[in-house]
């Protein structure tokens, strides 16, 4: 495993320094937390790895949060219980403590992914639920046109579908996730039709890719995009979007029951 960061960042960005705000911005999104909802079932304890800011966490369930990064445990609002401060590869509970686990936006934070997502079926007696990206259809949005290296680094992160599955055995599917226009949490595709939202510096810096390129060559990236907004270029290629109550990108859930 990668060693942990100063705030206790295990994964390869630093959440010391780009998790401050991360809340502002990644707001679980509703109809993202119905589909979440719906594939935890009937489970009434929940463990939530990478669990950061709290996002996607019912508040009608009984919720163990476990989040390594100190930055990220203290934006958890104060009507959510405290995070534990652990990683996934290592979780401090028992074998079946809980009906359900999940995990959102986290698994390529991970130093060692099959670890992960072990423990996490060590520790769910029901199913296990993972929000990813598919790295496969990362490089599909139009944003790849502007800032390459963002999304190629999204990509080289997410790990692939099929290891996830593999990794979960037992009956597994994968669940394409649509993302609403008005989409509240804000990953990189949720502004898929509000593309002058990610001209904003804090909406960029809440999605972690961002921090892997040079601040040099993402003002350039972001330059671009303001020039095409201006001139009408981007609407001219992609302004059917921004009428497009979803939109079908990368984003899915993977769902996972023992054998």
């Amino acid at each position: 495993m990668s060693e942990r960061r100063a705030d206790g960042s295990a994964g390869d960005a630093d959440y010391g320094t780009i998790g401050t705000g991360y809340a502002d911005h990644r707001r679980p999104d509703p109809r993202i937390a119905e589909v979440i909802s719906r594939a935890l079932g009937d489970a009434r304890t929940v463990v939530n790895v990478g669990a950061g800011a709290g996002s996607y966490e019912s508040e009608a369930l009984r919720v163990t949060a476990v989040e390594p990064s100190a930055s990220m445990r203290a934006q958890r609002p104060a009507h959510l219980p405290p995070a534990v401060d652990a990683v996934a590869e290592r979780l401090p509970f028992a074998d079946g403590e809980f009906d359900a686990a999940m995990t959102t936006f986290s698994v390529h934070q991970w130093s060692d992914l099959g670890a992960g997502l072990r423990e996490m079926r060590r520790v769910a007696r029901g199913p296990v639920v993972v929000l990813t990206c598919d790295p496969a259809l990362v490089r599909d949005f139009w944003l790849y046109k502007y800032a390459p290296l963002v999304l190629d680094t999204e990509a080289r992160r997410y790990p692939a579908v099929r290891d996830v599955t593999e990794a979960l055995g037992g009956t597994v599917t994968v669940q394409p996730v649509p993302i609403p226009a008005d989409c509240t949490d804000g990953f990189n595709e949720a502004y898929y039709a509000r593309p002058e939202r990610l001209l904003d510096p804090g909406a960029r810096q809440a999605c972690s890719a961002w921090s892997f390129v040079d601040a040099a060559l993402a003002e350039q990236y972001t330059d671009r995009l303001h020039r095409d907004l201006v001139s009408g270029a981007w609407d001219e290629h992609h302004g059917a979007l921004r009428g497009q109550p979803r939109f079908n990108g990368s984003l899915v859930l993977i769902r996972a029951l023992p054998a």
